[in-house]
């Protein structure tokens, strides 16, 4: 997995991350396959780059984060992760996720002595799990204003 960063942005780097995210959100031409950029190097030579509008709205995308103060790591669709970094992300510790990848929830395949999880797996998991969460808080919240014990 590559990262884009790995630090939280400055209070300067969020500014013109946010000013950056407007300014080519108002440019980008959504119906077009790809669109033409201009920059600028070192010695004022202007370069024009095609780029694919789907590169420009994911640029879009990381830029609203970075604006918002949050750090971004990027990671391909096809990416396969570690027991830790899935570990991680579900926000659960290694242990309770190697139980979870022997019982069969989660699939994995091994690369040597190592599991290895795709990211495109742990998030189906992930969102799987949020939606028995909300489901329950529902449910909760149901069986609350059924007993009369919910907010008026």
């Amino acid at each position: 997995m590559a990262q884009l960063q790995n630090k939280l942005p400055s209070l300067q780097e969020a500014e013109l991350a946010r000013l950056c995210s407007r300014e080519l959100s108002a440019v980008l031409e959504t119906r077009a396959e790809s669109q033409q950029v201009s920059l600028t190097d070192k010695r004022g030579q202007i370069h024009n780059v095609s780029i694919p509008v789907s590169a420009l709205r994911m640029l879009v995308d990381v830029l609203t984060e970075l604006g918002e103060g949050n750090a971004v790591r990027l990671v391909p669709v096809g990416a396969e992760m570690t027991t830790q970094e899935v570990a991680d992300l579900l926000n659960i510790s290694r242990p309770t996720l190697i139980r979870l990848l022997d019982s069969g929830e989660l699939p994995f395949h091994r690369t040597g002595n190592r599991r290895k999880i795709r990211y495109t797996d742990a998030l189906t998991y992930r969102n799987r799990l949020l939606g028995q969460r909300h489901e329950a808080l529902d449910e909760l919240g149901a069986l609350d204003q059924e007993l009369g014990l919910g907010y008026e």
